[in-house]
């Protein structure tokens, strides 16, 4: 198991100040919340670790709903806004109090190698795509929900443009909607055409990760690793490729509002386009419930969103889909009624509290129920005609995308000016092969 003791030290120290408490944001269990005893009527309780927190009001309610159906107990414990999950998992296994069933982003799996139960054979796991499986040990990461990476547009503002989204094809027919977006710019009362941000210090991610990973995977099929593989191989990006992805990258910078291309903050972002203010932006599905929730989308009439592909070469019809994080069952824990839990969750009765309340999007082929979220009936479509690839730019150096020297740094060099082209894919490369040689 990699890395596993690396932390013995500050998992000492966070131990000693309790992090090892369960349920809700502020420690509570899920047996406080509900008021009921640990003990189920069946004599079997199993813990589970939750880390998606602004869902945890629904995965307490699957474990409720799951206990009143079978009399199984399942305590949730779950890991509050900016608590290091890893972390709390491995001072949970070095006290002894070790989830069942535990919660990883994909560079978590790589803590508990050997550790966890391939799931290859159960029911679930043939009605997705979206299981984390891992070369050597199978079927490890079980999905509750998806996300999705795309170019996100506003349709109102197309519509009165006299653009089809499903134009949009390629490169030229890119460029020819900005422009279009562009010569309409003051009548609509618009900021700019594209809600685009470099800043790196507080969301470096959404280009160091979300843009870069447009690069690794728009228009691939989900098992084709031929751009990552590439890059690990050779430590840097592939030419022709990489140079068709940054005249993406410059017309995003020509077509951004220099006044929040810098300095935006996630909040600005998310809030400028919230109120009809940019026709795309360069965000993810998770968007959606910031949008159903702003006074300033209801204001600019609550309009239809949408979601056309990273397509920097002509005919990559693809948006980039996964989970965000996945739950894996320990070998060492109660196996039988985990995958139990796990298999009723990928039911009727699990699906509904997930989709329906908690407003994810299923993973699942076979789910009837379709979130009240302005994204789900898009990744639904997505899903469905099996345009979608995977989130292989997961599989980078931890901490790449967002770090200090990373990923998102060039782009803010490259939209500021300081770098050409060539500049820009020649930093790329440095920053790659600084990475890989930490690792």
């Amino acid at each position: 198991m990699k890395r596993f003791f690396s932390l013995l030290l500050c998992l000492t120290m966070v131990i000693a100040g309790g992090i090892v408490s369960c349920g809700k944001s502020d420690g509570a269990s899920q047996d406080k919340e509900s008021g009921k005893s640990a003990k189920s009527e069946s004599g079997t309780t199993i813990k589970m670790m939750n880390i998606k927190i602004e869902i945890n009001d629904y995965v307490l309610k699957l474990a409720q709903e799951y206990e009143a159906e079978t009399g199984v107990h399942v305590e949730v414990m779950t890991a509050g806004p900016g608590v290091d999950a890893q972390a709390m998992l491995k001072g949970y296994y070095l006290s002894n109090q070790m989830p069942d069933i535990i919660a990883c982003e994909a560079a978590g799996f790589s803590n508990w190698e050997g550790m966890l139960v391939d799931m290859s054979d159960q029911a679930w796991a043939s009605k997705t795509s979206g299981a984390f499986v891992d070369d050597t040990y199978g079927t490890i990461g079980f999905p509750y929900t998806t996300e999705a990476i795309g170019l996100i547009y506003n349709a109102d503002i197309l519509s009165r443009c006299g653009i089809d989204p499903n134009s949009i094809t390629g490169p030229d027919s890119m460029r020819a909607a900005f422009e279009t977006v562009a010569a309409h710019k003051e009548e609509l009362g618009l900021d700019g055409v594209i809600d685009y941000c470099v800043e790196p210090k507080e969301l470096g991610w959404s280009s160091g990760n979300h843009v870069f990973g447009a690069y690794v995977d728009s228009g691939l099929s989900r098992d084709d690793t031929s751009v990552i593989d590439y890059i690990a191989e050779n430590k840097q990006v592939e030419p022709g490729r990489f140079q068709n992805f940054t005249s993406m990258v410059s017309m995003f910078n020509q077509y951004a509002n220099p006044d929040l291309l810098f300095t935006a903050t996630y909040d600005d972002q998310v809030g400028a386009f919230a109120a009809g203010k940019y026709a795309f932006i360069t965000q993810g599905s998770w968007i959606g419930a910031s949008l159903s929730s702003s006074d300033a989308y209801k204001n600019a009439g609550s309009f239809q969103v949408g979601m056309i592909p990273y397509a920097f070469e002509e005919g990559m019809n693809t948006i980039l889909t996964s989970a965000p994080s996945w739950w894996g069952v320990m070998k060492e824990g109660n196996v039988e009624a985990a995958e139990a839990f796990l298999e009723w969750v990928a039911g009727d009765a699990g699906q509904k509290i997930l989709v329906e309340g908690a407003g994810c999007v299923s993973p699942f082929s076979d789910c009837k129920y379709v979130a009240a979220d302005p994204f789900a009936p898009v990744l639904a479509s997505y899903l469905a005609e099996g345009r979608t690839s995977d989130w292989h730019w997961m599989q980078l150096p931890s901490g790449i995308g967002t770090g200090d020297g990373g990923l998102c740094y060039c782009f803010y060099r490259y939209a500021s000016g300081e770098e050409d082209s060539a500049g820009f894919e020649a930093d790329i490369n440095q920053t790659l092969a600084a990475w890989y040689a930490k690792q």
